[in-house]
């Protein structure tokens, strides 16, 4: 597999996954913006993410450019089944319950304040925006509670790829000087602190490099 992405956007969902699993890859770092070669605005790679977004899976003829979907997938293809939970229907559906959540309740706020500080060209930025992602991040944050309390696992006694979504997003959040309560803190520093992350981590610094 090969996996294109940019520091820890999105795409290290994707590297982080690729390490839990114990898939081999090749990592690409992008240059967002730019036209030139590995640049998200290249022809080359616009003909693989026609968003000239991150991160994007590349697996033989097979393209994948959503993160959530990437994780499935590679999730999937590991030979570590308990990463995707598969066998039990109802755990399953809590699965993908957490997931959906993180990516259209709890990212989306993050991703509005991003837009709104640095991502969007200046003039379509509103910085009067930024209150209202603030509170509905906080919304959010109330509506995890009942989806998850920060203790253990996010699903179950095992780890998942629900674990690497939700930590993530959590390192983000953090990252964007929003409020966060002391056990989900807690919660992302202990998901980080997996040798499977230390290792992601690590491929981004010999990317970089």
């Amino acid at each position: 597999m090969k996996l294109y992405g940019m520091g820890q956007s999105r795409s290290f969902r994707a590297l982080w996954a690729l390490e839990e699993a114990g898939i081999e890859y090749d990592y690409v770092s992008v240059v967002f913006g730019s036209s030139e070669q590995n640049g998200t605005a290249s022809a080359e790679y616009l003909a693989l993410n026609t968003q000239g977004k991150v991160p994007t899976l590349v697996d033989g003829e097979l393209v994948i450019t959503e993160s959530g979907a990437i994780l499935n997938y590679i999730a999937a293809n590991s030979p570590d089944l308990s990463l995707l939970p598969s066998n039990d229907l109802k755990k399953r559906a809590k699965y993908d319950e957490l997931c959906f959540f993180v990516l259209t309740e709890l990212e989306q706020a993050l991703w509005t304040n991003g837009k709104h500080r640095f991502a969007l060209p200046e003039a379509q930025r509103v910085p009067e925006v930024l209150a209202t992602a603030n509170w509905e991040f906080a919304k959010a944050l109330d509506a995890l509670t009942p989806l998850f309390s920060g203790d253990g696992f996010v699903i179950g006694d095992e780890f998942t790829m629900a674990d690497v979504l939700l930590a993530h997003t959590i390192a983000w959040a953090e990252s964007f000087k929003f409020d966060l309560p002391d056990k989900l803190i807690t919660y992302k520093n202990k998901m980080f602190y997996r040798s499977a992350c230390k290792r992601a981590l690590k491929a981004l610094d010999a990317a970089s490099a």
